[in-house]
């Protein structure tokens, strides 16, 4: 793997085998002192155009207990200020000498330009409303922990503005690639003018669809990218696709909640929710160091960097993820039971 630029780089086995580093990284992550020498000398540079709190923290956290060496670029205090081109700016900090770029841009298709002109790995980390790779990543790595190894058969609802979300796009082929059944829940006017090639079920309820789902991800509505306005009121939004208490007391007591965060408490999601037992939106940001650790080591680990399990002293365990319950085989059973009744409701 060259870069990462997009969930299509990664069929069903690379995705699981990053997600089994990653869950090596996360034992890492609980250690007193969480550092490992796996990338000592390597640098990587977070070129964020956007502004980021998780995702930009979460790759510099995670480069720097690789022991990489971590460059911040701030485009406020940079040249790009004087009319400075992208290609200038990264090709300028390419000439330092670095290994690795986390770019973050509102126009899509980025990081693939920057990919062709430097030789330096590049992770996408946003571009417009294109993809986010590694969000993906780390949700199915979440639902993983809790689902048991294989999704294949979960039933996971995407919820909210659709249109312009990066996540929902790379979640998507993720969740699918990985055997799981998407259903996209939004207003028409907040999906998408074709779904022509997309994987998934449309609804445009989302009430008669909660006993049925293994988890549910809400997103926010994407304000700063809307042109013009795609629904009457936040309040009626609200009030008809919001995860309100009322709704989430609909879902199976095993279901789980998601948020990629940022959230707006009160508009896609109920507060008193989003702090509920169920919701993993807070252990999402924690296994995304892990996820991010894992996309690191697989593309700068090159031979000179040693074996992973070595680098660790030998402390990680190999056999992949189990989930924390020990419910994940009695899930799984569960799900085909209910992929079944739905396929024979279908026929």
């Amino acid at each position: 793997m060259r870069h990462l630029l997009s969930i299509a780089d990664l069929d069903r086995a690379g995705i699981e085998e990053l997600l089994d580093l990653a869950e090596s990284f996360r034992e890492v992550t609980q250690r007193d002192i969480p550092k490992v020498p796996a990338l000592r000398g390597k640098v990587v540079v977070s070129l964020f155009y956007e502004d980021s709190t998780r995702t930009r923290l979460s790759f510099e956290t995670a480069a720097k207990r690789l022991s990489c060496d971590v460059m911040a670029f701030s485009v406020a205090s940079s040249s790009v200020k004087k009319g400075e081109s992208l290609r200038d700016t990264v090709q300028t900090i390419e000439a330092m000498g670095i290994d690795a770029v986390v770019v973050r841009h509102q126009a899509a298709g980025t990081p693939h330009r920057i990919a062709g002109w430097i030789d330096a790995h590049v992770i996408n980390a946003g571009d417009g409303a294109r993809e986010h790779p590694t969000q993906a990543l780390l949700d199915v790595f979440t639902l993983r922990r809790h689902l048991g190894p294989s999704l294949e058969g979960a039933h996971v609802a995407i919820v909210g503005d659709i249109l312009h979300s990066r996540v929902a796009r790379s979640d998507v082929r993720a969740l699918t690639t990985l055997g799981a059944r998407v259903t996209l829940v939004a207003p028409p006017t907040l999906l998408p003018a074709s779904l022509a090639g997309w994987p998934v079920e449309v609804r445009h309820d989302l009430d008669d669809l909660l006993p049925d789902l293994d988890a549910i991800s809400m997103l926010r509505i994407q304000r700063e990218r809307q042109e013009r306005a795609l629904f009457p009121s936040l309040r009626e939004y609200s009030g008809r696709f919001g995860l309100t208490v009322e709704r989430a007391a609909r879902l199976r007591p095993d279901a789980l909640i998601l948020h990629p965060g940022p959230m707006n408490r009160g508009v896609e999601i109920a507060a008193e929710v989003a702090e509920s037992p169920r919701s993993v939106i807070l252990e999402q940001v924690t296994n995304g160091v892990a996820v991010r650790m894992a996309v690191l080591y697989r593309l700068l680990g090159g031979p000179d960097v040693p074996d992973v399990s070595e680098a660790q002293d030998g402390l990680i365990a190999q056999d992949g993820p189990e989930a924390p319950d020990g419910n994940g085989a009695r899930r799984a059973r569960d799900r085909q039971d209910r992929q079944d009744q739905h396929d024979g409701r279908d026929g």
